[in-house]
């Protein structure tokens, strides 16, 4: 890329490098900048879940209350998934890799041209799918990659999907993702766990104040 980051590996694999600390519920790695005066701290906002969720609702609020760009992950998704979700067929994890990893990019594509941050939207059901995104920092002083899981019943989600107009994803698609879905465990200290089976104005409330005092403890252990 022109802004001189290192080129980060398109393999899920490369996730499993162990190159970065883990603190203060971020994944970043490590590195300090140098000179007079601290680097930029940057941080990518994933927020996470099943269909129906409420995955862009609540991203949109914290991208638009910090003035953040904001990246819709189904925009991503290749014609063939699209296709297949619509059909009812779920995706494997082959029809996600690469997706995962244009998610990826766009995230540093955005930061690179010079914002705070970024949020975006992908459902990141298992775990690999989680540290495909968590390469990210690995090569990007004072990065922080956070993931913001939205946490519901599958007959909650079932009853909401079942409500939409226009979408690809089908009702019967809640099952199936239910079926994979790995929710993070307490080991995954960069995720910050969200319920939302309350009202949308508490649930965009709640994850906003978890944003901002993330942000705001990040600031603090750096002075």
């Amino acid at each position: 890329m022109s802004s001189g980051r290192q080129s980060i590996p398109p393999s899920p694999k490369a996730a499993r490098h162990p190159a970065t600390g883990l603190s203060n519920g971020v994944i970043s790695n490590g590195a300090t900048s140098t000179g007079d005066s601290p680097a930029k701290e940057q941080h990518i906002w994933l927020v996470t879940g099943p269909a129906g969720c409420g995955k862009s609702t609540v991203a949109k609020h914290i991208a638009d209350s910090l003035r953040l760009p904001f990246i819709e992950g189904d925009e991503y998704h290749p014609k063939a998934n699209i296709d297949k979700m619509s059909a009812g067929i779920p995706l494997t994890d082959a029809d996600r890799w690469d997706w995962l990893t244009a998610l990826r990019e766009a995230s540093i594509r955005e930061l690179d041209r010079g914002s705070d941050g970024v949020v975006l939207t992908c459902s990141a059901l298992k775990r690999k799918y989680r540290d495909v995104i968590r390469v990210a920092p690995y090569f990007t002083p004072n990065l922080h990659l956070h993931f913001i899981y939205l946490d519901a019943p599958e007959e909650v989600l079932l009853q909401r999907v079942s409500a939409r107009k226009n979408h690809y994803m089908g009702a019967n698609m809640v099952h199936s993702q239910f079926d994979i879905l790995e929710r993070p465990k307490a080991d995954e200290i960069d995720v910050l766990t969200v319920d939302v089976t309350r009202p949308v104005e508490a649930v965009m409330d709640d994850a906003l104040g978890r944003v901002v005092e993330t942000m705001e403890n990040i600031r603090l252990n750096a002075q």
